[in-house]
Formats: structure tokens, C-alpha cells, sequence
């Protein structure tokens, strides 16, 4: 197999696997299995401290993306502290909206679960699984926003409440 096919990301570059976060590529290499020869993007994933091969050839259909730009950052932190409409009060309903937007993956997405719910736990408080769900989703927020700004997680998460709040 030729070892300059194409790639969409590239060794140490950062990237957004949907709800896992924030990971590192370490590598892209061939394995082979019966007669087959696959190349794998192998993913350090931060916030779960571990590592995962992803074949190339699915990590698009996977959701996996590059950390999007300033811009894009900036753009979801407005978002967060913009008007939204009300979301459904069935938590089933809501938490299956909120796991769908958060599998899509893009940073709006996760911005749209993470004001969503903080709103709707200020109205009451969270079943567990919405709960774990915000969690998820805030950490995700927070870990993307954090490298494309260059800013210290800590710092962005302080912003994001500030925004969340206004």
C-alpha cells in the first residue's frame, strides 16, 4: 500500500473525536489483518487518558474534526450567553435532543447542550443522566475552546460561566 495516501489530519496534530474530546494524533500507520492492509489514525484522548486507533478511511464518517479556528471559539462563546428557546420539559425527549447534538459534534452543538441545560437546571435540578450529560458537554466546550484560543482551561471555563450567566 502506498504510504503517502491522503490524509485529512495529520501525526501531533489536535483533533475533536465527538464525545470523547479533545485528542492528539500520535501516529498514522498500516496494520494488517488476514489480507488486508488498513491505515489508522492511533488518538490520545486527554480527558479520558486514553488511546484509540480509528481507521482513516472512517474518522470523517466518525464525526473526528480539527479543532476549528478562533473565530469559530469566539463565535460559540457568544452563542452560550445568546437568547434560545425554551427546550422540551419531558427530560427524555430533551436528553435524547441534547445526546443527538452532542454526537454531531460541532462546537455549536456542544455550545447549544451546554447553555440548554444549565438553563434548564437553574429551573430545576437535573436528572443524573442530563447531569452527566452537561457535564460532558461543558468539559468538551471547555477542552476545544481552551486549544483553539491558546488559553488555559481554567480560564475558559471561568468565561463560559461568565457567559452562561449574562
Amino acid at each position: 500500500m502506498d504510504k503517502a495516501r491522503k490524509t485529512d489530519f495529520q501525526a501531533e496534530q489536535r483533533i475533536v473525536y465527538p464525545s470523547q474530546g479533545v485528542g492528539k494524533i500520535l501516529e498514522i500507520r498500516e496494520k494488517t489483518f488476514k489480507d488486508s492492509t488498513i491505515l489508522y489514525y492511533t488518538i490520545y484522548l486527554e480527558f479520558s487518558d486514553m488511546t484509540v486507533m480509528v481507521p482513516v478511511d472512517k474518522a470523517i464518517e466518525l464525526g473526528i474534526r480539527a479543532i476549528v479556528p478562533k473565530a469559530e471559539a469566539e463565535k460559540a462563546l457568544n452563542f452560550i450567553s445568546e437568547e434560545y428557546a425554551p427546550i422540551p420539559s419531558d427530560w427524555k425527549l430533551r436528553y435524547q435532543m441534547n445526546l443527538d447534538l452532542l454526537k454531531k459534534g460541532s462546537v455549536i452543538d456542544i455550545a447549544s447542550v451546554v447553555r440548554s441545560l444549565y438553563h434548564r437546571s437553574k429551573i430545576k435540578e437535573l436528572p443524573i443522566l442530563e447531569r452527566k450529560l452537561y457535564d460532558s458537554a461543558l468539559n468538551l466546550l471547555q477542552d476545544e475552546i481552551s486549544f483553539s484560543l491558546n488559553k488555559p482551561k481554567d480560564e475558559i471555563a471561568e468565561l463560559i460561566r461568565a457567559r452562561l450567566e449574562s
